[in-house]
């Protein structure tokens, strides 16, 4: 790909991509992401491929692996789109079938389909299905659209749009309020104002400045960020580049669990097609603007998804927590002021950017906006990776879209927030889900 050296020439691809590819066109979508390939997906895959190429049908369907659909209880998982057709726990052996019958003749197959456990009922397509109908996909919703590998895919659907927007349209006090007016807080447990936080670190004196992605996912069961690493990477790289540009800093680190592997592959693909594209380095788009991120890899450390911790790992010292004040926004990374947010808050911000700060603040709660991506697992029928605005109850969470608990078994308790949180009793199952009313009852986000 050549270099895009300027808001136009970034426009004119994303247009030329849109237009190349036929909305009402095939596609086979199949989630290789680290749960599915838990099923052996890979090979699902293979046998896709080969399928297709057996029937001479390259020219007329598409076939992509995507990231995390979500519903990992029921992988391998197969979207079928337009038309959404939804086929769960699908076998090397069905695609024969599949691709003849459901791809060329639009014929459903009965045993593919997913049965709802209270009603009996089989349901044909993704957008029906419970664990899908309550949730609210603004920073996970693409997983199961593009091809992370392929940038091109990002690009279809309005990638880097924002970072153009910002460059030539908004100044960095005017992106630091919008986020700051959106009501972003941070997703990694805290809560914090993000804008507030990116204000306090351009205020901030330093003749350099850095911004860090926090990607160390330590806690037990959880593995959102390596989701959305996987799945969709160009959109956490892009929410860091309007981050940097809007506190003056032109060098970004990934701190990513090296236990992710799929993630580290991924994210490597994603800023070497980036540099290439000329959307990370040295003026981008023509701008001006220079940034650049690279990846530094965890060594297991739990403390490290700490942020005084994370710093000194990255400075190749022993990640012990520092007391604080001074906070990383005024004496972070090697001394400089550093802004730290975690991978979902990064992937909010192009959104943000692109349709405004009062777009997502009509979502979730007064003092909790937008959704939050949640790993839920367990004792649990539905387990998985679940997108919901702010403000729903657990009850919802748990039997809505969780399906409740195996062999109707009574509710006792859930644990929210890692090792941090707490656990919170069945008197407190129509608590609603926002940063404040789980620390209102000992427990967090």
């Amino acid at each position: 790909m050549e270099k895009i050296k300027s808001s136009e020439e970034l426009e004119a691809l994303r247009k030329r991509i849109v237009e190349s590819r036929a909305p009402d066109r095939i596609c086979v979508t199949i989630c290789g992401g680290t749960g599915c390939q838990a099923y052996s997906c890979r090979k699902v895959i293979l046998a896709f491929r080969e399928e297709i190429e057996k029937q001479n049908l390259k020219d007329r369907i598409d076939m992509r692996t995507t990231g995390c659909h979500g519903f990992c209880e029921r992988g391998p998982l197969v979207v079928i789109h337009p038309e959404g057709i939804f086929y769960q726990r699908v076998k090397t052996e069905d695609a024969p079938e599949v691709v003849s019958e459901t791809v060329m003749k639009g014929k459903v197959i009965d045993r593919l389909l997913y049965t709802d456990p209270v009603s009996g009922e089989k349901i044909v397509h993704e957008k029906d299905i419970p664990f899908y109908k309550k949730q609210k996909r603004i920073v996970f919703g693409n997983n199961g659209k593009i091809d992370p590998t392929d940038i091109k895919d990002y690009f279809a659907l309005d990638g880097y749009v924002a970072l153009s927007k910002v460059l030539f349209r908004m100044s960095p006090e005017e992106v630091i309020g919008e986020v700051k007016k959106s009501g972003l807080r941070g997703r990694g447990g805290g809560g914090f104002l993000a804008g507030l936080k990116w204000e306090f670190c351009r205020r901030a004196q330093g003749d350099k400045k850095y911004v860090i992605c926090n990607a160390d996912e330590g806690d037990p069961g959880a593995y959102m960020d390596r989701s959305l690493l996987e799945g969709n990477p160009h959109s956490v790289l892009e929410g860091m580049a309007v981050g940097a540009y809007a506190i003056g800093s032109d060098k970004g680190y990934v701190y990513v669990r090296a236990e992710y592997p799929l993630a580290v592959s991924t994210l490597e693909k994603a800023i070497s097609q980036a540099k290439e594209g000329g959307i990370l380095g040295e003026n981008i788009f023509g701008s001006g603007f220079d940034f650049d991120v690279e990846i530094r890899k965890g060594s297991g450390a739990f403390v490290c998804g700490e942020e005084t911790s994370l710093i000194h790992s990255i400075e190749g010292k022993a990640p012990e927590p520092r007391q604080r004040p001074p906070f990383p926004a005024q004496s972070g990374l090697w001394g400089l002021p550093t802004n730290i947010n975690n991978v979902e808050t990064w992937a909010n911000v192009p959104a943000i950017i692109r349709k405004g700060a009062g777009w997502f603040s009509a979502i979730g709660t007064e003092k909790s906006k937008g959704t939050k991506v949640f790993s839920l697992v367990g004792k649990i029928n539905n387990t998985g990776l679940v997108e919901v605005p702010m403000g729903i109850t657990l009850r919802e969470m748990i039997y809505d879209i969780g399906g409740g608990i195996p062999g109707g078994k009574k509710f006792k308790a859930v644990q929210t927030g890692g090792p941090s949180g707490g656990c919170i009793p069945e008197k407190l199952i129509d608590l609603p889900v926002d940063f404040d009313r789980l620390i209102e009852v000992g427990s967090m986000m």
